[in-house]
């Protein structure tokens, strides 16, 4: 029997995620758990595309018979262009992490904000209705949260990044967005956190969605914002907590890393696919010991 045969001797659909540098992801180990979890018959691997040759190659993996693909760095703005029809959220995103191959075309979608948000309220118990969220950076990252957050109808979401034009630029993005689910959205420069001088309070959830805790960067950003009563969450994760994680506990703050994101965007890219939607926890939590063994 071949890899791709179930024991029932069907042949199993192949997915795969493609990038450049794939020899690191975790989504093989992910997506064979979901599968193993719900039956479905799957069968996924890794593809590495190389830079000038992305479109080639998700076109060579749907010629072979190839049922969707998880997109990883550096080619989600290709995926973007390279689908014929986008979800809602991928088109307010830019960006795409997620092909499905349909009979008439190829359909992209992000599901990086729905995971995201169903870590921080479903995994970690916070819930963003009301909420104020402080989202730290203004490029593909944060704008393919901003939405899903959006939805959850927050009090307030403001936005920092280290050069305002950018984060002003998001704002107008999403300005009509935000005024639908009834949210203050505002922002501007790494210093420009709207906390009244007077009664400064933290934030409810603060969301590191810049790059900088892959140097060990810590983000530009008003001590203020940080409470006892805080979620700061980073959406890097490691075998050791980010800093900015480690800065948020030295603030009193409860600290998160972005695992549990990976997995439920995961679950969504399932869910696309399939129709069925995996549970993210038992996953979640075999990852976690995973990473505690390579931190011992």
């Amino acid at each position: 029997m071949s890899a791709s045969e179930t024991r029932t001797g069907q042949q199993a659909d192949r997915y795969a995620v493609v990038g450049n540098p794939v020899a690191h992801s975790k989504s093989p180990y992910i997506h064979t758990q979901f599968a193993a979890q719900t039956g479905e018959r799957v069968e996924y691997d890794r593809l590495l595309a190389p830079l000038d040759g992305f479109v080639e190659h998700v076109q060579a993996f749907r010629a072979a018979g190839g049922r969707g693909l998880n997109v990883t760095v550096p080619f989600k703005l290709e995926a973007h262009a390279l689908a014929h029809k986008l979800s809602p959220r991928a088109a307010a995103a830019g960006a795409v992490n997620t092909l499905r191959f349909d009979e008439d075309g190829i359909y992209g979608d992000n599901t990086d904000g729905f995971g995201l948000v169903r870590d921080i309220e479903v995994n970690l118990g916070v819930s963003l209705e009301g909420a104020r969220v402080l989202l730290l950076g203004a490029g593909g990252a944060a704008r393919g949260v901003v939405l899903p957050m959006l939805e959850r109808r927050p009090r307030e979401i403001t936005i920092v990044n280290r050069t305002a034009p950018k984060a002003h630029a998001l704002l107008a993005q999403f300005e009509g967005a935000a005024g639908e689910f009834g949210c203050l959205l505002n922002g501007g420069g790494p210093h420009a956190i709207y906390l009244d001088p007077v009664d400064a309070k933290p934030y409810d959830v603060i969301v590191n969605a810049t790059a900088g805790s892959l140097d060990a960067a810590l983000p530009e950003c008003d001590e203020r914002a940080f409470g006892a009563g805080t979620l700061a969450y980073d959406m890097m994760y490691g075998a050791q907590p980010t800093v900015f994680m480690r800065h948020a506990q030295a603030l009193g703050a409860r600290a998160a890393d972005g695992l549990g994101m990976l997995v439920e965007q995961a679950a969504e890219s399932f869910f696309v696919w399939r129709g069925v939607r995996p549970e993210g926890a038992p996953v979640l939590a075999a990852l976690r010991e995973q990473l505690a063994a390579q931190a011992a």
